[in-house]
Order: C-alpha cells, then structure tokens, then sequence
C-alpha cells in the first residue's frame, strides 16, 4: 500500500525537524501510542493499539530513522507485529521551506500488513492509514 501526502507549518524547517526527531513529541502524536523508548541510536521500541473496523490489538513495533540529513529529509522505518498480524514499512519525508517560518512536509509512505487485520479490514486499510498520518501531522503541528 502506498501513501502520500503533504503537510504544512507555520515555523521554519529546523523547528519542524526538531519535533520530529524528539521521541517525547513522536509517541505524543503517534495515534494508539502506548509506549516508547529508546533502543539505540535514532532506534526506538515502541507498542501501539490499533483498530480497523472490526479488528483491532495491540503492535510491538521498532521504529528507526534512517539517512537523515537535517533538516531537509530522512527515512522512517516501521516493523511491527502481533496478535492480529504484522506491519512493515518505510517513509521518505522531506522538509520543504515555504517562504519566511513556512514548511511543507511531503511523505512517501510504502508499507505491507499481513495476518486477519489485513484480510478483515483489507478495504480499508488505506483509508485508515491516511486519517492515522493526517491525525499525526495535525498533532504535530500543535506541538511544534
């Protein structure tokens, strides 16, 4: 499955990428986030409760950033599993300035479920996964 979408700031890139890189602010946004904590470098462990349509469980996921080039772009990977199945996946975000304290945040979202979470609620895999993206950015936006 496949996401992308662009987000915009009223702050400069560097406050933008300085949020996204504060774990506190990540598990603060993250929808369903229970948990979250270091595990080495830009490397984190994190469990979040997730729910589609009828389906619904808790993950353990790590979550790594990866290739980053402050504060203009990195990469996000997921892996995550339980009960109800699995999700794996990356993003290419990228940090755009806008004008004067303007950001656009473009992702590239690809990303693979599996297991009776992804045949119960295969039809709307991609729906959810776009409102838990925008749920994240319109929190981060607050936060920042």
């Amino acid at each position: 499955m496949q996401l992308s979408a662009d987000y915009h700031f009223a702050k400069p890139s560097q406050a933008v990428w300085d949020a996204l890189m504060n774990p506190d602010v990540l598990a603060g946004c993250i929808p369903g986030c229970r948990r979250m904590e270091a595990d080495g470098p830009n490397r984190y462990r994190a469990t979040v409760d997730i729910r589609i349509g009828p389906v619904g469980g808790q993950y353990d996921a790590v979550v790594e950033l990866a290739n980053l080039n402050p504060p203009h772009s990195y990469t996000l990977n997921i892996e995550g599993s339980g009960r109800i199945g699995f999700a794996n996946g990356s993003a290419t975000v990228t940090l755009i300035p806008a004008g004067d304290n303007v950001t656009t945040v473009q992702v590239e979202a690809d990303s693979q479920v599996g297991g009776s979470v992804a045949r119960v609620g295969q039809r709307m895999m991609g729906s959810v996964a776009q409102g838990m993206m925008d749920r994240f950015f319109r929190c981060l936006a607050e936060s920042v």
